[in-house]
């Protein structure tokens, strides 16, 4: 992983320009843009100046969607042109932050109920002057609470945040495992304020089985735009730390991942119970007669919500169509198998039966240890 910190030494400015120069280059060369030349000197002089360089806004769209495209863990990067760019650079306040990224997840949604991918892009590092951050894994994610006996009401992943926004002042929700976090936002002066996400912003869908009844009884729902927020945004050298995206989801992240963990909400033993299963021994395939059913209560209710969800089989399809359309303009996909192939009926889908290369380039999206340990609520007196 290359250091994108911003450079204060003449070696940390040397690896900028030459992330800068190839960056500038693959533009120039992908858009057709002729002699990159005139615009890579232009950039050496900024970063002669002032450390650092901005992007043009062409740039910034150009980079964050390859940074989709090069997202060696994402099955849905056939759509990587359609990226919309919302440039919010001149934002570095937590509450601005926290405004934006609202009207974020509403534009995910577009005033309906088809999701849009959509990424915005907040100030990047500088010299001096740390960007913004969010310390939330995704904009919309749930609390979740310690009981005093033991145990977890919500999401287990989120204990640690959930713990830090309280310590912020936030008076928690009303106690139900779906209960929204608020986002803990970093603006410019370091400190980490707790902001709750309007009612309007967050768009959910109740989880229903198309043909058991009881089902309502389990009480299950999700939130409809898979906004990552947590990840920097690596464009030529330059560091975006809050850059939240989404794309829509695809049914096993929710059905076969966030509900069916079982250090997430473990609800297998549940859904089997509301099943009428035989869960004495594992060789009954209970497990995995649960796990289809949820999976496919997830798709029954997106779809009866009218929003947009892919299912696991068409998106291993599709994916096969991206690495088609890539290989015949010479262009390798990196790509991790342990994430492209889906956690439901893995061997039954196409993207199965073939090996990957796991490659890494640039422009990317990139976890930092740093940015990981805030998502569990873990400052360790370092706040960037």
């Amino acid at each position: 992983m290359r250091n994108a910190s911003i450079p204060a030494d003449p070696h940390q400015r040397a690896a900028l320009r030459r992330s800068a120069a190839e960056f500038i280059r693959l533009h120039h060369g992908e858009a057709q843009r002729g002699d990159p030349g005139p615009r890579i000197a232009q950039v050496f002089a900024e970063i002669a100046e002032t450390g650092t360089y901005r992007h043009t806004s062409e740039e910034l769209v150009f980079g964050a969607r390859l940074a989709w495209r090069n997202a060696a863990r994402c099955i849905g990067r056939l759509y990587w042109r359609s990226l919309r760019v919302l440039d919010r650079r001149e934002l570095t306040r937590a509450e601005d932050i926290a405004a934006a990224s609202a009207e974020h997840l509403r534009e995910a949604v577009g005033g309906g109920r088809r999701i849009r991918p959509l990424i915005t892009v907040f100030a990047p590092d500088a010299p001096g002057r740390p960007g913004p951050r969010i310390w939330n894994e995704q904009l919309i994610r749930y609390a979740g609470y310690r009981r005093p006996g033991g145990g977890v009401v919500g999401d287990p992943r989120n204990i640690g945040i959930t713990a830090f926004a309280r310590g912020l002042g936030w008076p928690g929700g009303p106690g139900t495992p779906f209960d929204v976090l608020p986002l803990v936002v970093q603006g410019a002066d370091g400190a980490p304020r707790w902001f709750r996400l309007p009612p309007d912003a967050v768009l959910e869908v109740p989880i229903e089985h198309p043909e058991y009844a009881g089902w309502a009884g389990l009480g299950l729902r999700w939130h409809a735009v898979p906004a990552l927020a947590c990840m920097c945004l690596e464009i030529g050298g330059v560091c975006y730390p809050a850059a939240p995206f989404n794309g829509w989801y695809m049914g096993t992240e929710i059905g076969a991942r966030n509900l069916a963990d079982s250090d997430r909400y473990d609800l297998l033993p549940r859904v089997a119970a509301r099943l009428g299963l035989d869960t004495a021994s594992d060789r009954s395939l209970w497990k995995d007669r649960a796990l289809v059913e949820l999976n496919r209560a997830v798709l029954h209710s997106f779809d009866r919500a009218g929003v947009t969800i892919a299912d696991h089989h068409t998106e291993s399809r599709r994916f096969l169509t991206h690495l088609g359309r890539e290989e015949s303009k010479g262009r390798t996909v990196g790509a991790d198998w342990s994430w492209i192939v889906p956690p439901l009926s893995g061997s039954a889908t196409p993207v199965f039966h073939r090996t990957y290369d796991l490659v890494e380039r640039h422009p990317a999206y990139v976890h930092h240890p740093a940015a990981l340990a805030r998502t569990r609520g873990e400052s360790h007196g370092a706040l960037v």
